[in-house]
């Protein structure tokens, strides 16, 4: 029988004597080395033997497995594993496939032990660049089995650790050996990222120290990356994303959404913080806007969840915002502030019927809902205003205006965010939280000019009335001004309304008012003054509005005024003033009281930033009365908690006001144009008093001219209204109906649209000198000598009555703009 055996195996092919003879008799041995020699020597040299080897080797390893021969299967790899690194011919496409499935074949065992083997070959073959593509082998087993090993639940902690470790390491050699062939877009199908990114995102939520592992990729060492699962799924998905590739970007971030999701790690989110961190520095820079759609799209899945949900996605969107300014955003900036603004009225919504629905339950459960609906709100407003900070200037300024023109304006239609269903109460939430937003996108802004800051579409809705109503918007509106204003950091030091005793301390920082500020001023600046003076008129006003309004008035001072500018605010101050002793709109005591202090703490600081000695004397001595018989006309008294208020201020002696005749006096001496102290302020009249709901500045226009005997000029408190030319016009031309002015207005715009230049100017020119003799025909007809001796007639035009003034205080101070 035995020379049989030595027949049967002297006839035996070549190469499978080569391959017995690599295994010795008893398996500790280990593999024969000199045999291996001249298996390796024999397969580079005939290498379309390599799949017969191959093949062969198979067979033997598949019977070892069966029998349990565990030491031969081990002695088989070995040896496939050398023949792998020392071939790389054409013909050795065939070999791996057997390789590959001697690898399935340990894969598929249950023996802890061979599944670790078979990883390990399976890694070494990864490592291998192949010379051709091999356009027909598929990886989707080996996909499916290291996923599923990195889920080992073994009993044993120390084999679920050394199986997992394998699942991991294999995975990363899937990853590798795709994303250097040919068909490496094969790895990146939603069937294999479903697979493998959640399997990779169950072993790194085992790590302990997730704060240590969020910034850029670190470098661990070897014995780490073997120990610790989690940190070695780690480095694996960071690695895969670092190879993903524009079109293939999306597949391998949406299965983080849905582990996040069937786990419930949106609430805490820590885990998903960090997910997103480890995402955004792991990925190229360009496409860093890919995975914000990816937030965004998924916040708008799950806009029913609950608001810790809700806000645990949103926290997530910020950091990733926060590291994707840093480099490219690209397209999506709109749309990232349009989704969170959707989300801020939708959190306004569920809150509002929350509070409907629960009326009648428990106030406990009310308070909670609403308290978690606030979470939503705040954290999109952070997103917001961190995202727009971090904005350059000129993307933060379309950014300003599309946040501007979504907050909703009482009884318009425009293309704000929709509130109709909302009510007043709703509309007034998302007013503050859009000004929020706002004034957190303005923070920190620095305009190289105002105009920049504040262009006209942006600065008309921001000063809309409708904005006036409720003393919390009006104190957002100051501030968002204060942010875009305030180019040289001026406003921590004038913080707080009070009498600075002397306003070098506080080291002022200022330049020279450019040409284009001055521009803007004499465009703009009117509507400045009438936030300001219409802000001072509201009933609801605190402390802290005025110390905004006083800011406010400062600020305009340092950054934007020339000698023509100090004249308007003074004019300001003093028409703030008479509105507390005259008292047209019933205001309270305090807010009276208030008035005063705000003017005075203004003009105090006002005299000492223009440095003219008489007006600052003046001013100190008004100061100085007021602290003696008055204090309560001063900040640090008027805001004190408790403050003993006056019933009346009919009764006070004139030293204990600001009068225009002895500013206007001190000022003309230091070489101030001062004609214009005696024209009184009055608010300009604008189309969006009709769209507000305050009672209009002027309902009727009356005057009655006073001709008094004598000229005595006695400076005196008068109630009295200016008369200005628009008023006048108004009150004449009083017939035409508004549809008729909206066709002359359309009609009037087309033909500066389309018209030539020249024509323009001589109609221009033709239509100013009508109006000049129309106006003296106007006073010639009107203004004739009093029929009685009491110096009193009264003027009719039209309907309107004009009540008593004397008849050298009628002024027309809007003429010299023609």
């Amino acid at each position: 029988s035995a020379g049989v055996c030595c027949c049967c195996a002297a006839l035996r092919p070549r190469y499978k004597r080569l391959v017995d003879n690599i295994f010795p008799e008893d398996p500790k041995d280990g593999l024969v080395k000199a045999d291996m020699e001249k298996l390796t020597f024999y397969a580079v040299s005939a290498p379309e033997k390599l799949d017969r080897i191959g093949a062969y080797l198979a067979e033997r390893l598949s019977r070892d497995v069966v029998r349990h021969r565990y030491g031969y299967v081990l002695i088989a790899m070995e040896a496939l594993d050398q023949l792998l690194m020392a071939c790389h011919s054409q013909s050795i496409k065939p070999f791996v496939e057997s390789f590959l499935h001697m690898v399935a074949k340990l894969l598929e065992s249950g023996e802890p032990k061979l599944q670790v083997l078979g990883t390990n070959s399976f890694v070494k073959f990864a490592n291998i660049e192949e010379d051709t593509p091999s356009y027909h082998r598929r990886y989707d087993f080996f996909v499916s089995r290291f996923s599923a090993m990195c889920h080992s639940c073994d009993p044993d902690p120390e084999v679920q650790t050394e199986i997992r470790i394998a699942g991991i390491r294999g995975i990363q050699g899937v990853v590798r050996k795709t994303v250097n062939d040919e068909l490496r877009a094969t790895i990146w199908e939603p069937q294999h990222m479903d697979k493998i990114v959640p399997s990779l995102l169950f072993n790194m939520q085992k790590i302990e120290d997730i704060d240590s592992r969020t910034g850029p990729p670190s470098s661990p060492t070897g014995g780490e990356k073997e120990e610790n699962p989690a940190l070695l799924a780690e480095n694996c998905f960071r690695e895969l994303l670092g190879r993903a590739t524009f079109g293939n970007m999306n597949n391998a971030v949406r299965p983080v959404f849905a582990h996040l999701d069937h786990h419930r790690l949106w609430d805490p989110n820590e885990f998903a913080v960090s997910c997103f961190k480890i995402i955004m520095y792991s990925i190229q820079a360009q496409y860093s806007h890919h995975v914000i759609q990816e937030i965004l799209g998924h916040l708008d899945v799950r806009k029913r969840d609950s608001p810790r949900v809700r806000a645990g996605i949103i926290q997530v969107l910020l950091e990733a915002v926060a590291i994707a300014a840093k480099g490219s955003i690209g397209p999506t900036v709109l749309e990232v502030f349009n989704t969170l603004l959707k989300h801020l009225r939708i959190s306004v919504d569920f809150e509002l019927s929350d509070r409907r629905s629960s009326a009648g339950s428990a106030a406990f459960s009310t308070s909670s809902k609403e308290s978690d609906e606030r979470i939503v709100q705040n954290a999109i407003i952070q997103t917001i205003g961190f995202f727009g900070s971090n904005l350059p200037d000129y993307q933060r300024s379309e950014i300003m205006m599309f946040i501007m023109g979504k907050v909703p304006v009482l009884g318009t239609t425009s293309q704000s965010l929709d509130t109709s269903h909302l009510g007043d109460l709703g509309t007034r939430r998302i007013q503050i939280m859009l000004l929020r937003s706002l004034l957190m996108v303005t923070s920190g802004y620095k305009a190289t000019t105002i105009s920049n800051a504040l262009p006209p579409p942006f600065l008309d809705p921001l000063l809309s009335p409708s904005l006036m109503e409720d003393s919390e918007l009006r104190q957002l509106v100051l501030e968002i001004l204060h942010n875009l204003i305030d180019r040289h950091d001026n406003r921590a030091k004038l913080r707080g309304i009070r009498i600075i005793p002397d306003v070098s301390d506080l080291k002022i920082k200022r330049d020279k008012i450019s040409r284009q500020d001055v521009s803007f001023m004499k465009k703009h600046g009117q509507q400045l003054y009438r936030h300001i003076y219409l802000g001072c008129k509201e009933e609801d006003n605190v402390q802290k509005n005025f110390e905004l309004l006083f800011t406010s008035l400062a600020l305009t001072t340092i950054e934007l005024a020339n000698e023509e500018v100090v004249i308007d605010l003074i004019r300001l101050a003093i028409a703030l003033q008479d509105i507390a002793i005259i008292n047209e709109d019933n205001l309270p005591m305090f807010n009276r009281c208030g008035v005063m202090a705000l003017v005075a703490a203004y003009l105090n600081f006002l005299s000492q930033m223009i440095a003219v000695p008489a007006f600052c004397q003046h001013v100190s001595k008004v100061i100085e009365s007021r602290s003696l018989e008055a204090s309560y006309f001063l900040p640090e008294t008027v805001f004190k908690d408790k403050c003993n208020l006056p019933k009346s201020l009919e009764k006070h002696e004139k030293d204990l006001f600001f009068l225009t005749n002895q500013i206007a006096e001190s000022l003309g001496g230091s070489g101030y144009n001062v004609e214009r102290l005696s024209i009184p302020y009055v608010p300009q009249v604008t189309d969006e008093d009709r769209l507000s709901r305050r009672k209009s500045i002027v309902d009727t226009v009356s005057i009655q001219v006073d001709i008094l005997p004598g000229n005595n000029t006695e400076d005196k408190i008068d109630n009295t209204e200016e008369i200005t030319f628009e008023a006048l016009k108004k009150a004449i031309d009083n017939n035409g109906l508004e549809e008729q002015e909206k066709e002359k207005r359309r009609l009037v715009i087309e033909k500066f649209q389309k018209a030539p230049f020249e024509e323009i100017a001589a109609q221009c020119e033709t239509k100013a000198n009508l109006l000049h003799d129309r106006l003296a025909q106007i006073l010639e007809l009107t203004i004739r000598p009093p029929p009685s001796p009491s110096g009193t007639m009264t003027i009719t035009a039209g309907h309107a009555h004009y009540h008593s003034v004397p008849v050298y205080e009628m002024k027309f101070p809007d003429l010299c703009v023609y």
